[in-house]
């Protein structure tokens, strides 16, 4: 049972010097930090929304639902950047492929489009 345990010891070892360095790091940080929030620091910064207390208020579904059709139009460049490099060899099958891939995103574009989903009035 001893040497079973013994082949914990460097498990062991390693934990606790991991979580010495995350307390050490964590309480320099909070040592040297700067802790006076001034009217800069609580201004609204990416969403554009006032800081406020209650977090149950209502948001505009509209912020949201762009952000979403963002990110589904933005993956779309992610897919075609290694389709652009792999072309040579995935032929005919790949290129077809993928055109249809975008034709099916250009449909679901057109139809938010006419929906007026990307209109911010």
């Amino acid at each position: 049972m001893d040497i079973l345990l013994q082949e914990y010891l460097p498990i062991l070892v390693f934990l606790g010097i991991a979580i010495a360095i995350a307390v050490i790091a964590i309480g320099a940080s909070w040592i040297v930090g700067h802790q006076k929030p001034d009217t800069e620091k609580s201004s609204p910064y990416e969403c554009g929304f006032e800081p406020f207390s209650d977090a149950r208020s209502k948001f505009d579904v509209r912020f949201y639902l762009v952000s979403i059709l963002f990110i589904i139009f933005d993956l779309e460049v992610a897919f075609l950047f290694p389709w652009a490099v792999s072309l040579g060899d995935i032929g005919l099958f790949g290129y077809w492929s993928m055109m249809i891939f975008l034709a099916v995103l250009t449909v679901g574009f057109v139809y938010e489009w006419k929906k007026g989903a990307l209109e911010w009035e």
